[in-house]
């Protein structure tokens, strides 16, 4: 006898509130319960923590029109969980990359990064890109759509524990 399992797959238009749920130990009947309703309720590019282990945390982002641009000391991860975007890559100048190597997080990039064009890269739902070390990236989405990025806890970061988690 096998068991059945349903896959709930979210998206902006088409979203249960997020919950806990009982589940008999098996994680992926909860995982992402939250980004859309996020998304849903947050301004574009707004990086908004629903995930944190230790330093390291899932932010959700609202993806419409162009974002500022952003770089990092460390290698993030970008998930698109619904609709379709770009992202463009710009391999920042020496001189011009995070001047703290130390410091977690994705900051903004001042004014129009400077360096090499790296390409974009276009992605639909499901599809995740690597954002490199030491790069700009500007993510840009003609309608609405939701990213997943994978990162560390930085100054960008926003806590809503209170708005997102369930109450009752």
């Amino acid at each position: 006898m096998s068991n059945h399992y349903v896959t709930r797959f979210g998206s902006l238009q088409d979203y249960e509130k997020g919950r806990v749920e009982p589940i008999d130990d098996d994680v992926k009947n909860y995982a992402f319960s939250n980004c859309f309703e996020i998304a849903n309720n947050s301004a574009p590019y707004e990086k908004i923590v629903f995930g944190q282990n230790m330093q390291y945390v899932l932010e959700t982002l609202r993806a419409e029109g162009d974002s500022p641009w952003f770089t990092c000391a460390h290698d993030e991860f970008a998930l698109c969980m619904d609709g379709e975007l770009e992202i463009h890559l710009i391999k920042l100048n020496a001189d011009k990359a995070v001047q703290d190597a130390e410091k977690e997080g994705s900051v903004l990039v001042e004014g129009e990064p400077e360096g090499v064009k790296m390409g974009w890269i276009k992605m639909g739902r499901g599809h995740q890109a690597m954002l490199p070390a030491g790069s700009a990236y500007q993510f840009r989405s003609s309608k609405p759509a939701v990213i997943v990025l994978q990162t560390c806890k930085g100054d960008l970061s926003i806590e809503r524990w209170a708005d997102i988690c369930q109450t009752t």
